[in-house]
C-alpha cells in the first residue's frame, strides 16, 4: 500500500517534471502510457472502449470506459487545473542595461509577487518550429529578480510595494542585450535551430525541489501546489482505480486537466472551452449512444471539480470566517460559497460525504469571510457548460499564489484516496 511519505515523495518527483502546463501533461502522458493507456489525436479517429487519453497544447483528458459500460452509463468526472501563477516570456524578451542582461516577462495571473524575488528560476514550457513542430524546453536555474538592498530602502519592511513593468524584470547575464539572445539560449537548451523557432510559450518556473519539514514531518512545501497537487491526486487515482477488474455498474472515469485557469479558463485548453465536450460526445459515440441517451448518460454524471483552497492562517485569522477554520492534515476541503463561485450544493455535499466515507478520509468545509472576495475554479464553469452536477474540494494550502507553496504533509494522499473511489463507485 502507498504511504503517505510515498506519495509525497511521487508529488514532489511530478511536480519538478512539470515546470510549466505542456511539461505536465506530457509527464501525466508518459504515466499514463506506461499504465496501459493509449493516446488519441484529435484529427484521428478513435477506437470504442478502452483507456485512453488526449492533449491539447497544456491540457490533457483521460478516460477509463468499463468493458461494461452501456450508452447510458455515466461519467465520473474529476477536474483540475495545470497551470500556476507566474511570468510569461514576451515578444523580443532579450533587454537589459548598465550591463546586466533581462528578460521581458509578463504577469500571468496572480502571483505573489514578493515571493518571487531572490529565488533561483528557470524558463520553461514549449517552442514551435516553422513547420510547425512542438519541443519541450526547460532552462534549470537561470533567472532572478532580484531585490532591492534594505540599505538603499530603508521603509521596505514597512511596506514593500513592487512595480509590475519597472521591479519584476528577472536577470539572467552579463553583457549587452545587442549581443545576446534569449530564445537562441532557449533554442540550445531544446537542441534546435534558433531560425527555425517562429512561436513560443515560456513561463518562469521555481527550481527548488520539494521537501518535507516539520517537528514530526507534517508540512510539505513545494512550487506549483495549486494545482499540480489535484493533477497529481486524479492521475494516481484513475491509474488505481482502472486497475483489476471494474466493478458492476462503474462509471466512465474521467481526468479533465484544463490550462488557463489562473487567467479566467477562455481558451480553446481551458475549462470554459469544449474540449471536456468534445471528449465526452466522442466516448458517447464510441459506445453507439443516440443524443437522447447521451443526455441520459450526462444527466447522472458527476463532477469533483479538485483545486487548492485556504486554510485558516494563525497570523491573520481576521481574514477567515470566524466558524470555519481548515487546517492542515485535516482532510480535504469541501469548498462553498453562496454566489456560485464554487458549484457546491446540498446534494453535491452529501455525495462528497458519501465519497469521503467510503475512503476512510476526513474532510473539512470552506468558506470565505464575507468581507474577503472569493477566488472560483472550473467548478462553475463545467457545471454550466454541461448541466453536470459539480462539487467544489481540494487540500488546504497556506501561502497560496506564493512561488512556494505549503500543505500538510496527509493531505495530498487523502484527496488521492478520495478521488480512486469516487472514479470506482456508482452512487
Amino acid at each position: 500500500m502507498t504511504t503517505a511519505g510515498n506519495h509525497l515523495d511521487d508529488l514532489g518527483a511530478f511536480v519538478s517534471a512539470s515546470p510549466s502546463s505542456f511539461h505536465a501533461v506530457h509527464e501525466a502522458g508518459r504515466r499514463l502510457e506506461a499504465a496501459g493507456f493509449t493516446r488519441q489525436e484529435e484529427d484521428q479517429a478513435w477506437p470504442a472502449g478502452g483507456n485512453g487519453f488526449a492533449i491539447r497544447d497544456g491540457a490533457l483528458i483521460a478516460w477509463a470506459i468499463p468493458a461494461a459500460a452501456t450508452t447510458v452509463t455515466p461519467f465520473h468526472i474529476l477536474g483540475a487545473h495545470t497551470d500556476s501563477p507566474s511570468f510569461k516570456l514576451k515578444p523580443r524578451p532579450t533587454t537589459g542595461r548598465f550591463g546586466w542582461l533581462q528578460a521581458g516577462v509578463e504577469v500571468y495571473g496572480g502571483p505573489l509577487l514578493n515571493s518571487w524575488l531572490d529565488r533561483e528560476l528557470q524558463l520553461a514550457g514549449r517552442l514551435v518550429l516553422l513547420d510547425g513542430t512542438e519541443a519541450l524546453v526547460s532552462t534549470g536555474p537561470l533567472l532572478r529578480f532580484p531585490q532591492l538592498a534594505i540599505h538603499l530602502d530603508r521603509s521596505a519592511n514597512d511596506g514593500l510595494v513592487l512595480d509590475k513593468q519597472q521591479h519584476m524584470n528577472p536577470v539572467w547575464g552579463l553583457g549587452n542585450p545587442g549581443q545576446a539572445d534569449l530564445l537562441a539560449l532557449l533554442a540550445a537548451c531544446a537542441g534546435q535551430d534558433a531560425e527555425a523557432v517562429a512561436g513560443y510559450d515560456i513561463v518562469v518556473a521555481d527550481t527548488q525541489a520539494s521537501a518535507r519539514f516539520g517537528a514530526s514531518g507534517e508540512f510539505f512545501a513545494s512550487g506549483r501546489l495549486d494545482n499540480l497537487s489535484s493533477v497529481h491526486a486524479g492521475l494516481t487515482a484513475l491509474v488505481a482505480a482502472t486497475t483489476g477488474q471494474a466493478a458492476a455498474g462503474a462509471p466512465i472515469a474521467v481526468l479533465a486537466a484544463f490550462d488557463h485557469e489562473e487567467v479566467g479558463s477562455a481558451s480553446r485548453s481551458g475549462a470554459s472551452g469544449p474540449f471536456l465536450e468534445d471528449v465526452l460526445s466522442r466516448i458517447s459515440d464510441g459506445l453507439g449512444a443516440t443524443a437522447s441517451e447521451r443526455r441520459r448518460a450526462l444527466a447522472a454524471s458527476f463532477c469533483v471539480s479538485a483545486d487548492a483552497g485556504h486554510a485558516v492562517h494563525p497570523n491573520y485569522p481576521e481574514r477567515h470566517d470566524p466558524a470555519n477554520h481548515p487546517v492542515l492534515n485535516g482532510g480535504p476541503l469541501l469548498k462553498i460559497n453562496a454566489n456560485q463561485r464554487y458549484a457546491t450544493d446540498g446534494a453535491g455535499a452529501a455525495a462528497w460525504a458519501r465519497i469521503c466515507a467510503r475512503a476512510e478520509v476526513p474532510y473539512q468545509e470552506f468558506v470565505s469571510h464575507n468581507g474577503v472576495p472569493c477566488g472560483s475554479t472550473i467548478g462553475p464553469l463545467t457545471a454550466t457548460r454541461l448541466g453536470i452536477r459539480t462539487v467544489d474540494v481540494g487540500i488546504p494550502l497556506l501561502s497560496m499564489h506564493s512561488a512556494r507553496e505549503l500543505c500538510g504533509a496527509e493531505d495530498p494522499q487523502r484527496l488521492a484516496k478520495a478521488s480512486e473511489v469516487f472514479f470506482a463507485t456508482a452512487f
